[in-house]
């Protein structure tokens, strides 16, 4: 790995719902670099909660938009570019959730849309894997982020105690199993669900 003062970066700002966005933002990668990038973490997300019989039409696209649909966009668009570049090798990994396993009560679109990253994962890596480019996802179970903090204290307690560790996760925790995932460490591991939940 390159130490961090040679590495060299670029932000871009894209809509993963729609795919004029995600091709903008390839061609700036390959503008600068000239080539795609070999690592694609796909963590783009959101929720729009509320219980099923009240659940708006609205609110269940966008979040399925955004969160599957927006992976699947990524995916197909950034591999496209990787296979025409005559990449050796790449690593995906996309970001769904442990509710997307068990269900969660009001939150029947986020769910829906996390479990469809798992089985769109499994997919991508059999069709994937013998171009050299492994497709893993990583469940996060309750994680410190703003998403959580808007939670209530009550229903954050209730939570604490699901989990045999008696915390939530922290960020770097999660980050720590992308970069496993990402590195080649990780060089024979495909289609693989990591959770990680504190045992939730």
């Amino acid at each position: 790995m390159p130490k961090a003062a040679d590495q060299d970066h670029l932000g871009v700002e894209l809509e993963v719902s729609e795919i004029k966005t995600i091709k903008n933002s390839l061609n700036k990668v390959l503008e600068k670099y000239k080539r795609p990038p070999t690592i694609i973490v796909n963590s783009a997300g959101i929720t729009r909660d509320n219980f099923l019989l009240k659940l708006s039409e609205q609110d269940f696209d966008e979040v399925l938009d955004v969160n599957l649909k927006g992976t699947f966009l990524v995916i197909q668009t950034f591999v496209n570019s990787m296979l025409a570049h005559n990449l050796p090798s790449a690593s995906i990994i996309n970001i769904a959730s442990i509710v997307g396993k068990y269900g969660n009560l009001g939150q029947a679109n986020y769910c829906a849309s996390k479990a469809g990253v798992e089985l769109l994962t499994k997919t991508a890596a059999k069709e994937l894997g013998k171009m050299n480019i492994r497709v893993n996802c990583v469940l996060p179970g309750m994680i410190l982020t703003p998403m959580l903090e808007a939670v209530p204290d009550k229903v954050k307690e209730k939570f604490t105690k699901m989990i045999p560790m008696s915390r939530f996760g922290k960020p770097e925790e999660v980050a720590e199993v992308i970069a496993f995932l990402a590195s080649e460490k990780s060089s024979y591991i495909n289609g693989a669900s990591i959770e990680v939940t504190g045992g939730f």
